[in-house]
Protein backbone atom coordinates (compact mmCIF):
# COMPACT_ATOMS: atom_id res chain seq x y z
CA UNK A 1 0.00 0.00 0.00
CA UNK A 2 1.51 3.29 -1.04
CA UNK A 3 0.41 6.77 0.01
CA UNK A 4 1.22 10.28 -1.16
CA UNK A 5 3.42 10.72 1.89
CA UNK A 6 5.68 7.73 1.25
CA UNK A 7 5.80 8.19 -2.54
CA UNK A 8 6.72 11.90 -2.76
CA UNK A 9 10.48 11.56 -2.15
CA UNK A 10 10.78 8.44 -4.35
CA UNK A 11 8.94 10.34 -7.11
CA UNK A 12 11.41 13.22 -6.79
CA UNK A 13 14.37 10.84 -6.79
CA UNK A 14 13.13 8.82 -9.78
CA UNK A 15 12.30 12.02 -11.66
CA UNK A 16 15.92 13.17 -11.23
CA UNK A 17 16.92 10.14 -13.34
CA UNK A 18 14.91 11.49 -16.26
CA UNK A 19 16.98 14.68 -16.13
CA UNK A 20 20.29 12.80 -15.92
CA UNK A 21 19.71 10.49 -18.87
CA UNK A 22 18.17 13.37 -20.81
CA UNK A 23 21.35 15.37 -20.27
CA UNK A 24 23.49 12.48 -21.52
CA UNK A 25 21.34 11.96 -24.61
CA UNK A 26 21.39 15.62 -25.48
CA UNK A 27 25.16 15.78 -25.38
CA UNK A 28 25.13 13.44 -28.39
CA UNK A 29 24.12 16.21 -30.86
CA UNK A 30 27.21 18.06 -29.64
CA UNK A 31 29.40 15.00 -30.00
CA UNK A 32 28.32 14.29 -33.59
CA UNK A 33 29.70 17.49 -35.21
CA UNK A 34 32.62 17.47 -32.76
CA UNK A 35 33.74 13.92 -33.59
CA UNK A 36 32.85 14.38 -37.26
CA UNK A 37 35.40 17.17 -37.41
CA UNK A 38 38.02 15.52 -35.17
CA UNK A 39 38.02 12.25 -37.14
CA UNK A 40 37.07 13.65 -40.58
CA UNK A 41 33.90 11.57 -40.83
CA UNK A 42 31.02 11.51 -43.30
CA UNK A 43 27.50 12.19 -42.00
CA UNK A 44 26.73 8.47 -42.05
CA UNK A 45 29.92 7.65 -40.11
CA UNK A 46 29.11 10.35 -37.57
CA UNK A 47 25.69 8.82 -36.93
CA UNK A 48 27.48 5.77 -35.50
CA UNK A 49 27.30 7.80 -32.28
CA UNK A 50 23.53 7.27 -32.30
CA UNK A 51 23.89 3.69 -33.50
CA UNK A 52 26.18 2.82 -30.58
CA UNK A 53 23.80 4.38 -28.09
CA UNK A 54 20.54 2.97 -29.34
CA UNK A 55 21.85 -0.48 -30.27
CA UNK A 56 22.49 -0.88 -26.54
CA UNK A 57 18.79 -0.36 -25.89
CA UNK A 58 17.96 -3.32 -28.12
CA UNK A 59 20.63 -5.56 -26.61
CA UNK A 60 20.15 -4.64 -22.95
CA UNK A 61 16.37 -4.20 -22.70
CA UNK A 62 15.58 -7.85 -22.00
CA UNK A 63 18.44 -8.32 -19.48
CA UNK A 64 17.20 -5.12 -17.81
CA UNK A 65 13.71 -6.59 -17.52
CA UNK A 66 15.12 -9.75 -15.94
CA UNK A 67 17.13 -7.62 -13.47
CA UNK A 68 13.90 -5.91 -12.36
CA UNK A 69 12.11 -9.24 -11.93
CA UNK A 70 15.01 -10.90 -10.08
CA UNK A 71 16.46 -8.09 -7.95
CA UNK A 72 13.78 -5.39 -7.88
CA UNK A 73 13.57 -1.82 -9.13
CA UNK A 74 15.95 -0.31 -6.59
CA UNK A 75 18.87 -2.62 -7.35
CA UNK A 76 18.16 -2.23 -11.05
CA UNK A 77 18.37 1.54 -10.78
CA UNK A 78 21.67 1.39 -8.88
CA UNK A 79 23.09 -1.01 -11.48
CA UNK A 80 22.01 1.32 -14.28
CA UNK A 81 23.59 4.35 -12.60
CA UNK A 82 26.92 2.54 -12.19
CA UNK A 83 26.99 1.43 -15.84
CA UNK A 84 26.18 5.01 -16.80
CA UNK A 85 29.03 6.36 -14.64
CA UNK A 86 31.61 3.87 -15.95
CA UNK A 87 30.80 4.85 -19.53
CA UNK A 88 31.26 8.54 -18.68
CA UNK A 89 34.65 7.91 -17.09
CA UNK A 90 35.77 5.97 -20.19
CA UNK A 91 35.62 9.21 -22.17
CA UNK A 92 38.90 10.19 -20.53
CA UNK A 93 41.00 7.30 -21.95
CA UNK A 94 39.02 7.55 -25.21
CA UNK A 95 40.11 11.17 -25.61
CA UNK A 96 43.68 10.33 -24.58
CA UNK A 97 44.04 7.51 -27.12
CA UNK A 98 42.21 9.40 -29.91
CA UNK A 99 40.33 6.31 -31.09
CA UNK A 100 36.85 6.86 -32.54
CA UNK A 101 35.93 3.25 -31.76
CA UNK A 102 36.85 3.83 -28.11
CA UNK A 103 34.35 6.70 -27.98
CA UNK A 104 31.71 4.42 -29.46
CA UNK A 105 32.41 1.75 -26.82
CA UNK A 106 32.11 4.34 -24.04
CA UNK A 107 28.80 5.54 -25.47
CA UNK A 108 27.57 1.94 -25.72
CA UNK A 109 28.32 1.33 -22.01
CA UNK A 110 26.58 4.59 -21.08
CA UNK A 111 23.56 3.47 -23.06
CA UNK A 112 23.53 0.08 -21.31
CA UNK A 113 23.11 2.00 -18.06
CA UNK A 114 20.42 4.20 -19.58
CA UNK A 115 18.54 1.13 -20.80
CA UNK A 116 18.38 -0.31 -17.30
CA UNK A 117 17.32 3.03 -15.85
CA UNK A 118 14.57 3.58 -18.40
CA UNK A 119 13.30 0.01 -18.08
CA UNK A 120 12.91 0.65 -14.36
CA UNK A 121 11.89 4.29 -14.12
CA UNK A 122 9.20 4.50 -16.80
CA UNK A 123 6.90 1.74 -15.47
CA UNK A 124 7.78 2.59 -11.85
CA UNK A 125 6.48 6.15 -12.28
CA UNK A 126 3.26 4.97 -13.93
CA UNK A 127 2.33 2.71 -11.00
CA UNK A 128 3.69 4.83 -8.13
CA UNK A 129 0.35 6.49 -7.40
CA UNK A 130 -3.13 6.63 -8.90
CA UNK A 131 -3.14 4.26 -11.93
CA UNK A 132 -5.57 6.53 -13.79
CA UNK A 133 -3.02 9.34 -13.69
CA UNK A 134 -0.08 7.18 -14.79
CA UNK A 135 0.23 8.80 -18.23
CA UNK A 136 0.02 12.30 -16.78
CA UNK A 137 2.56 11.45 -14.08
CA UNK A 138 4.98 9.97 -16.60
CA UNK A 139 4.66 13.03 -18.84
CA UNK A 140 5.45 15.27 -15.86
CA UNK A 141 8.58 13.30 -14.95
CA UNK A 142 9.61 13.19 -18.59
CA UNK A 143 9.36 17.01 -18.59
CA UNK A 144 12.66 17.08 -16.75
CA UNK A 145 14.10 15.14 -19.65
CA UNK A 146 13.01 18.17 -21.67
CA UNK A 147 14.77 20.50 -19.21
CA UNK A 148 17.95 18.54 -19.84
CA UNK A 149 17.37 18.87 -23.59
CA UNK A 150 17.37 22.65 -23.10
CA UNK A 151 20.47 22.88 -20.95
CA UNK A 152 22.72 20.18 -22.43
CA UNK A 153 23.29 21.75 -25.89
CA UNK A 154 24.13 25.13 -24.35
CA UNK A 155 26.31 23.92 -21.47
CA UNK A 156 27.87 21.02 -23.38
CA UNK A 157 28.37 23.09 -26.50
CA UNK A 158 30.24 25.82 -24.67
CA UNK A 159 32.61 23.27 -23.15
CA UNK A 160 32.96 20.69 -25.93
CA UNK A 161 32.74 22.79 -29.11
CA UNK A 162 35.75 24.92 -28.34
CA UNK A 163 37.04 27.47 -30.81
CA UNK A 164 39.72 25.60 -32.66
CA UNK A 165 41.63 25.96 -35.87
CA UNK A 166 39.83 26.96 -39.04
CA UNK A 167 39.58 24.54 -41.95
CA UNK A 168 42.09 26.65 -43.87
CA UNK A 169 44.59 26.49 -41.01
CA UNK A 170 44.17 22.72 -40.71
CA UNK A 171 44.73 22.23 -44.45
CA UNK A 172 47.97 24.22 -44.24
CA UNK A 173 49.37 21.95 -41.52
CA UNK A 174 51.39 18.80 -41.94
CA UNK A 175 49.61 15.52 -41.23
CA UNK A 176 51.31 15.20 -37.84
CA UNK A 177 50.52 18.75 -36.78
CA UNK A 178 46.91 18.43 -37.95
CA UNK A 179 46.50 15.23 -35.93
CA UNK A 180 47.82 16.92 -32.79
CA UNK A 181 45.58 19.94 -33.31
CA UNK A 182 42.46 17.82 -33.68
CA UNK A 183 43.50 15.70 -30.70
CA UNK A 184 43.66 18.82 -28.56
CA UNK A 185 40.16 19.78 -29.66
CA UNK A 186 38.79 16.28 -29.01
CA UNK A 187 40.10 16.31 -25.41
CA UNK A 188 37.45 18.91 -24.50
CA UNK A 189 34.97 16.07 -23.85
CA UNK A 190 36.84 14.88 -20.76
CA UNK A 191 35.66 17.47 -18.23
CA UNK A 192 31.87 17.34 -18.79
CA UNK A 193 31.79 13.55 -18.81
CA UNK A 194 33.99 13.29 -15.71
CA UNK A 195 31.68 15.66 -13.84
CA UNK A 196 28.59 13.77 -15.02
CA UNK A 197 30.11 10.42 -14.00
CA UNK A 198 30.93 11.75 -10.52
CA UNK A 199 27.35 13.01 -10.06
CA UNK A 200 26.01 9.61 -11.07
CA UNK A 201 28.10 7.83 -8.44
CA UNK A 202 26.72 10.19 -5.78
CA UNK A 203 23.14 9.60 -6.96
CA UNK A 204 23.71 5.83 -6.82
CA UNK A 205 24.85 6.19 -3.20
CA UNK A 206 21.69 8.17 -2.36
CA UNK A 207 19.54 5.42 -3.90
CA UNK A 208 21.44 2.78 -1.93
CA UNK A 209 20.47 4.44 1.36
CA UNK A 210 16.88 5.31 0.35
CA UNK A 211 13.89 3.05 1.00
CA UNK A 212 11.76 2.83 -2.12
CA UNK A 213 8.16 1.55 -1.99
CA UNK A 214 7.98 -1.97 -3.38
CA UNK A 215 5.83 -1.95 -6.48
CA UNK A 216 4.82 -5.47 -7.35
CA UNK A 217 2.25 -6.99 -9.64
CA UNK A 218 -0.02 -8.37 -6.97
CA UNK A 219 -3.81 -8.11 -7.02
CA UNK A 220 -4.02 -11.85 -7.79
CA UNK A 221 -2.30 -11.63 -11.16
CA UNK A 222 0.35 -14.19 -12.02
CA UNK A 223 3.59 -13.16 -13.64
CA UNK A 224 3.96 -13.59 -17.37
CA UNK A 225 5.36 -16.91 -18.56
CA UNK A 226 7.61 -15.44 -21.25
CA UNK A 227 8.14 -12.37 -23.37
CA UNK A 228 6.17 -13.79 -26.30
CA UNK A 229 3.05 -13.83 -24.16
CA UNK A 230 3.25 -10.03 -23.93
CA UNK A 231 2.81 -9.79 -27.71
CA UNK A 232 -0.69 -11.21 -27.31
CA UNK A 233 -1.69 -7.70 -26.29
CA UNK A 234 -2.23 -6.13 -29.71
CA UNK A 235 -2.00 -2.57 -28.42
CA UNK A 236 1.45 -3.38 -27.02
CA UNK A 237 2.59 -4.59 -30.45
CA UNK A 238 1.35 -1.33 -31.94
CA UNK A 239 3.08 0.62 -29.18
CA UNK A 240 6.40 -1.12 -29.88
CA UNK A 241 6.15 -0.17 -33.55
CA UNK A 242 5.11 3.41 -32.76
CA UNK A 243 7.93 3.80 -30.24
CA UNK A 244 10.48 2.45 -32.74
CA UNK A 245 9.50 5.06 -35.31
CA UNK A 246 9.04 7.86 -32.78
CA UNK A 247 12.48 7.44 -31.21
CA UNK A 248 14.02 7.25 -34.68
CA UNK A 249 12.41 10.58 -35.53
CA UNK A 250 13.39 12.22 -32.25
CA UNK A 251 17.02 11.18 -32.54
CA UNK A 252 17.16 12.29 -36.19
CA UNK A 253 15.75 15.70 -35.30
CA UNK A 254 17.89 16.38 -32.23
CA UNK A 255 21.17 14.70 -33.17
CA UNK A 256 21.39 16.15 -36.67
CA UNK A 257 19.95 19.57 -35.82
CA UNK A 258 23.26 21.47 -35.82
CA UNK A 259 24.28 19.98 -39.15
CA UNK A 260 20.77 20.65 -40.51
CA UNK A 261 20.52 24.26 -39.32
CA UNK A 262 23.92 25.28 -40.69
CA UNK A 263 22.92 23.98 -44.12
CA UNK A 264 19.21 24.81 -44.39
CA UNK A 265 19.41 28.28 -42.83
CA UNK A 266 23.07 29.08 -43.49
CA UNK A 267 23.78 30.02 -39.87
CA UNK A 268 27.03 29.42 -38.00
CA UNK A 269 27.60 26.44 -35.74
CA UNK A 270 27.76 28.79 -32.73
CA UNK A 271 24.35 30.24 -33.57
CA UNK A 272 22.97 26.77 -34.22
CA UNK A 273 23.85 25.84 -30.63
CA UNK A 274 21.45 28.48 -29.31
CA UNK A 275 18.70 27.24 -31.59
CA UNK A 276 19.45 23.69 -30.41
CA UNK A 277 18.81 25.00 -26.91
CA UNK A 278 15.55 26.49 -28.23
CA UNK A 279 14.61 23.03 -29.50
CA UNK A 280 15.16 21.68 -26.00
CA UNK A 281 13.14 24.53 -24.49
CA UNK A 282 10.27 23.85 -26.91
CA UNK A 283 10.47 20.17 -25.97
CA UNK A 284 10.33 21.07 -22.27
CA UNK A 285 7.44 23.53 -22.64
CA UNK A 286 5.60 21.03 -24.81
CA UNK A 287 5.82 18.41 -22.06
CA UNK A 288 4.30 20.74 -19.44
CA UNK A 289 1.63 22.01 -21.85
CA UNK A 290 0.81 18.46 -22.93
CA UNK A 291 0.58 17.28 -19.32
CA UNK A 292 -1.86 20.10 -18.58
CA UNK A 293 -3.96 19.42 -21.70
CA UNK A 294 -4.33 15.76 -20.70
CA UNK A 295 -6.66 16.93 -17.96
CA UNK A 296 -9.12 17.92 -20.69
CA UNK A 297 -8.29 15.63 -23.64
CA UNK A 298 -7.59 11.94 -23.99
CA UNK A 299 -3.86 11.30 -24.23
CA UNK A 300 -4.39 9.21 -27.38
CA UNK A 301 -6.30 12.06 -29.08
CA UNK A 302 -3.59 14.56 -28.22
CA UNK A 303 -0.93 12.15 -29.48
CA UNK A 304 -2.63 11.74 -32.87
CA UNK A 305 -3.20 15.51 -33.25
CA UNK A 306 0.42 16.34 -32.44
CA UNK A 307 1.66 13.71 -34.90
CA UNK A 308 -0.45 15.19 -37.73
CA UNK A 309 0.90 18.69 -36.98
CA UNK A 310 4.44 17.34 -37.13
CA UNK A 311 3.81 15.74 -40.51
CA UNK A 312 2.99 19.22 -41.83
CA UNK A 313 6.06 20.76 -40.16
CA UNK A 314 8.28 18.07 -41.71
CA UNK A 315 7.12 19.21 -45.15
CA UNK A 316 8.26 22.73 -44.26
CA UNK A 317 11.63 21.35 -43.09
CA UNK A 318 12.04 19.54 -46.43
CA UNK A 319 10.95 22.14 -48.95
CA UNK A 320 11.42 25.58 -47.33
CA UNK A 321 14.65 27.59 -47.11
CA UNK A 322 16.13 29.98 -44.58
CA UNK A 323 15.25 30.48 -40.92
CA UNK A 324 11.71 29.19 -41.36
CA UNK A 325 13.21 25.69 -41.56
CA UNK A 326 14.81 26.16 -38.14
CA UNK A 327 11.54 27.43 -36.68
CA UNK A 328 9.71 24.45 -38.20
CA UNK A 329 12.10 22.02 -36.48
CA UNK A 330 11.66 23.87 -33.17
CA UNK A 331 7.92 23.38 -33.68
CA UNK A 332 8.49 19.67 -34.31
CA UNK A 333 10.32 19.45 -30.98
CA UNK A 334 7.35 21.07 -29.21
CA UNK A 335 4.79 18.71 -30.69
CA UNK A 336 6.82 15.52 -30.31
CA UNK A 337 7.43 16.24 -26.62
CA UNK A 338 4.58 14.10 -25.28
CA UNK A 339 5.06 11.20 -27.64
CA UNK A 340 7.51 8.91 -25.85
CA UNK A 341 5.80 8.85 -22.43
CA UNK A 342 2.31 8.76 -23.96
CA UNK A 343 3.13 5.83 -26.24
CA UNK A 344 4.83 4.09 -23.32
CA UNK A 345 1.95 4.53 -20.86
CA UNK A 346 -0.69 3.55 -23.45
CA UNK A 347 1.42 0.54 -24.44
CA UNK A 348 1.74 -0.96 -20.94
CA UNK A 349 -1.81 -0.11 -19.87
CA UNK A 350 -3.63 -3.23 -18.72
CA UNK A 351 -0.69 -5.60 -19.29
CA UNK A 352 -0.87 -6.92 -15.71
CA UNK A 353 1.61 -9.82 -15.44
CA UNK A 354 3.18 -8.85 -18.76
CA UNK A 355 4.15 -5.37 -17.51
CA UNK A 356 7.89 -6.02 -17.00
CA UNK A 357 8.28 -7.76 -20.35
CA UNK A 358 6.10 -5.14 -22.02
CA UNK A 359 8.32 -2.43 -20.58
CA UNK A 360 11.40 -4.25 -21.87
CA UNK A 361 9.90 -4.51 -25.35
CA UNK A 362 9.09 -0.80 -25.40
CA UNK A 363 12.64 0.00 -24.34
CA UNK A 364 13.98 -2.40 -26.98
CA UNK A 365 12.04 -0.46 -29.59
CA UNK A 366 14.28 2.51 -28.84
CA UNK A 367 16.67 0.77 -31.26
CA UNK A 368 14.87 2.88 -33.85
CA UNK A 369 17.25 5.60 -32.74
CA UNK A 370 20.15 3.48 -33.99
CA UNK A 371 18.66 2.65 -37.37
CA UNK A 372 16.58 5.54 -38.69
CA UNK A 373 19.13 8.37 -38.20
CA UNK A 374 21.56 6.37 -40.34
CA UNK A 375 18.95 6.18 -43.09
CA UNK A 376 18.46 9.93 -42.59
CA UNK A 377 22.22 10.35 -43.06
CA UNK A 378 22.29 8.10 -46.13
CA UNK A 379 19.54 10.12 -47.80
CA UNK A 380 21.36 13.35 -46.90
CA UNK A 381 24.68 12.12 -48.32
CA UNK A 382 23.08 10.59 -51.43
CA UNK A 383 21.16 13.77 -52.31
CA UNK A 384 23.83 16.13 -50.94
CA UNK A 385 20.90 17.84 -49.20
CA UNK A 386 20.32 17.23 -45.50
CA UNK A 387 16.77 18.59 -45.78
CA UNK A 388 15.75 15.52 -47.76
CA UNK A 389 16.51 13.45 -44.68
CA UNK A 390 13.33 14.83 -43.11
CA UNK A 391 11.29 12.34 -45.13
CA UNK A 392 12.30 9.88 -42.39
CA UNK A 393 10.68 11.80 -39.48
CA UNK A 394 7.64 12.46 -41.69
CA UNK A 395 7.03 8.73 -42.19
CA UNK A 396 7.65 8.12 -38.49
CA UNK A 397 4.97 10.61 -37.45
CA UNK A 398 2.47 8.91 -39.77
CA UNK A 399 2.95 5.67 -37.78
CA UNK A 400 2.56 7.55 -34.48
CA UNK A 401 -0.65 9.17 -35.74
CA UNK A 402 -2.12 5.77 -36.61
CA UNK A 403 -1.25 4.46 -33.13
CA UNK A 404 -2.91 7.47 -31.52
CA UNK A 405 -6.06 7.03 -33.61
CA UNK A 406 -6.60 3.27 -33.44
CA UNK A 407 -3.54 1.24 -32.48
CA UNK A 408 -3.64 2.14 -28.78
CA UNK A 409 -6.98 0.43 -28.17
CA UNK A 410 -6.45 -2.68 -26.01
CA UNK A 411 -7.08 -5.93 -27.86
CA UNK A 412 -6.13 -9.30 -26.40
CA UNK A 413 -6.78 -12.88 -27.42
CA UNK A 414 -9.60 -14.83 -25.79
CA UNK A 415 -7.47 -16.54 -23.14
CA UNK A 416 -6.40 -13.18 -21.77
CA UNK A 417 -10.03 -12.25 -21.19
CA UNK A 418 -10.31 -15.08 -18.68
CA UNK A 419 -9.45 -14.46 -15.00
CA UNK A 420 -6.01 -16.04 -15.40
CA UNK A 421 -4.43 -13.29 -13.30
CA UNK A 422 -1.60 -11.76 -15.24
CA UNK A 423 -0.29 -8.31 -14.38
Amino acid sequence: MTTKRNTLFPLILITSLFFLWGFAHNLDPILIPHLKRSFTLTTVQATLVDSSVFAAYFIMALPAGFIMKKFGYKNGIITGLLFFAVGCFLFIPAANTQQYNFFLVALFIIACGLTILETAANPYITVLGDPEKGSQRLNFSQSFNGLAATLAPIIGGKIILTKGYTDEQLKAMTDGARKLALAAEASSVKLPYFVLGSILVLVAIVFAFTRLPKIQNTEGHAASKNIFHAFKHKHLSWAVAAQFFYVGSQVSVFSLFILYATKSAGITQADALWYAGACGAAFLIGRFVGTALMQFFKSSTLLALYAVINICLCLVAIFAHGMITVYAVIGICFFMSIMFPTIFSLGIKGLKGDTEFGSSLLVMSIVGGAILPRIFGMISDATNNIQMGYWIPLVCFIVVAIFGLTGHKPKVIAEDLQPSGIL
